[in-house]
């Protein structure tokens, strides 16, 4: 099972790969601690990993998930994906992030403006 600790809901394509959500009260309290309003140190980065942790424990427990078979998505502050990839291996969780492939459109309109579209597909993942 691949837990979903972004703060974006999983795609179509990325819940057919086995990525989960998770219970909507717990989304918002994972946007909250992936939202930094100020510069953080490095024990704030690190408590918020810790955090991360916890609750990704907390879901892996509550649907009874076997240790060695726990991958969690990670994506965000680039600052915190470290120590936060480093508490999830200390706890045999594996990270991975998202890999997308980006498709492009262009649509000329009858003015002649042109609007150009990006639609990013779900290829798979890879280990942090």
């Amino acid at each position: 099972m691949i837990l979903n600790l972004t703060q974006h809901p999983a795609t179509a394509e990325q819940k057919a790969a086995g990525v989960v959500d998770m219970a909507p009260v717990d989304r918002e309290m994972l946007g909250c601690v992936l939202t930094f309003a100020d510069i953080p140190t490095a024990q704030e980065t690190w408590s918020k990993a810790m955090g991360l942790l916890t609750m990704a424990m907390r879901e892996f427990n509550s649907l009874g998930v076997p240790v060695g078979e726990r991958t969690a998505l990670i994506g965000g502050a680039l600052w915190l994906m470290e120590p936060l990839a480093i508490a999830l291996r200390d706890c045999d969780i594996k990270p991975v992030f998202a890999f997308s492939q980006r498709e492009s459109a262009e649509e000329t309109r009858a003015d002649g403006s042109v609007v150009k579209t990006n639609v990013f597909r779900h290829v798979g993942f890879v280990e942090a």
